[in-house]
C-alpha cells in the first residue's frame, strides 16, 4: 500500500509540474494574442483601401484596353502554393488543419511548386512528391514587411515563369474563439467591380496599375502572415487553457485517490497494531 501511495504522489507532483508549464504558456499566448490582434487590425484597413483603389484602376485600364499579367491567366497549368504554418507545436488543431487543407488542394495535381512557411509545414511536405521551391523556417514569428516582400518575390517569380495560378493556405483570424482555414488565390488577381468616382491617375495608367497591384499583393501577403500568427496564438491559448484545466481535474482525482489509499494504509496499520495487542493479551 505504501508503494501505491508513493506512486500516486509522484504522479501528482509530475502533473503539477506540467500544469505550471501549461499555465505559463497560456499566459504568454494570451499576451501574444493581444499584440498580434492589434497588428492585424491595424493592417486590415490598408488592405481594404488598396483593394478598392486597385479595382478602380483596373476598371479604368479595361476601358482603355490596357492589359496586365497579374489579371490575366497564363496558359501554363502549374500551380504554386504558399503554405503558412507554425514553427512550433503545442497549438492544438492549428498545424494539422493547415497541412490537411493544403494536401486536399494539391491532391491529383502534378505541376505543383511549394513555398513552405514554418517548420511544421516543411516536415509534413518534405517527403511528398511535390517539389519545394523554398522554405521559410523561423522567419515570421513577428511578421514584418521585409519577410512579406521576400515571400512575394518568390511567388511572382514562379508566376512569371512556371505556374498559372498562385494559392495560399493559412489560418484566418475571425475572432479570439473562431479561426478558420483559408484557401485563397493570390494570382491571377480578382478584384470587385469598382464603385464610386473614377480616379484621376498620374503618371501613366499602366505604371500606376502595376505599382498598385504590387503594393496590394505585398499588403495581402503581410496580412496573411498576421492572420496566421494571431490565429496560432489564439489556438495555443485555448489549447493551454484546456490542458491546464485537465491537469486540475486530474490532480483533484488523484489527490482523492491518494487520500483514500493513505486512509486504507492507516486502517490496515491500526488493524495490525490492534491484532498484535490482542495476541499479546491472549498470550498472557
Amino acid at each position: 500500500m505504501a508503494k501505491k501511495t508513493r506512486q500516486i504522489l509522484r504522479r501528482i507532483q509530475n502533473i503539477k509540474h506540467v500544469r505550471q508549464i501549461t499555465k505559463a504558456m497560456y499566459a504568454i499566448a494570451a499576451t501574444q494574442v493581444i499584440q498580434r490582434k492589434r497588428a492585424l487590425f491595424s493592417a486590415r484597413p490598408f488592405g481594404e483601401e488598396s483593394k478598392r483603389t486597385l479595382a478602380q484602376l483596373w476598371a479604368a485600364a479595361r476601358k482603355q484596353g490596357i492589359e496586365h499579367p497579374f489579371f490575366s491567366r497564363p496558359e501554363r497549368k502549374g500551380i504554386a502554393v504558399l503554405v503558412v504554418n507554425s514553427d512550433r507545436g503545442l497549438c492544438g488543431r492549428y498545424v494539422g488543419d493547415i497541412n490537411r487543407a493544403a494536401l486536399e488542394l494539391l491532391e491529383g495535381r502534378e505541376e505543383v511548386r511549394l513555398i513552405l512557411g514554418g517548420e511544421k509545414a516543411y516536415r509534413f511536405f518534405r517527403r511528398r512528391p511535390w517539389p519545394i521551391v523554398t522554405q521559410y523556417l523561423h522567419a515570421y514569428e513577428r511578421p514584418d514587411l521585409r519577410i512579406a516582400s521576400r515571400i512575394l518575390e518568390d511567388l511572382l517569380a514562379l508566376y512569371r515563369e512556371q505556374v498559372g495560378e498562385v494559392w495560399t493556405v493559412y489560418m484566418h483570424f475571425r475572432g479570439e474563439l473562431v479561426q478558420r482555414v483559408g484557401l485563397e488565390r493570390l494570382l491571377p488577381l480578382e478584384v470587385p467591380e469598382a464603385r464610386g468616382e473614377e480616379l484621376i491617375h498620374e503618371p501613366a495608367l499602366p505604371e500606376l496599375l502595376d505599382h498598385t497591384a504590387r503594393l496590394y499583393l505585398l499588403g495581402r501577403v503581410f496580412g496573411i502572415l498576421l492572420e496566421a500568427k494571431a490565429s496560432e496564438q489564439a489556438i495555443r491559448r485555448q489549447t493551454m487553457k484546456a490542458a491546464t484545466d485537465n491537469a486540475d481535474d486530474l490532480i483533484e482525482k488523484l489527490t482523492l485517490l491518494y487520500n483514500k489509499a493513505r486512509q486504507h494504509g492507516i486502517t490496515a496499520e491500526l488493524a495490525d497494531i490492534m491484532g498484535g495487542a490482542e495476541a499479546l493479551r491472549e498470550g498472557r
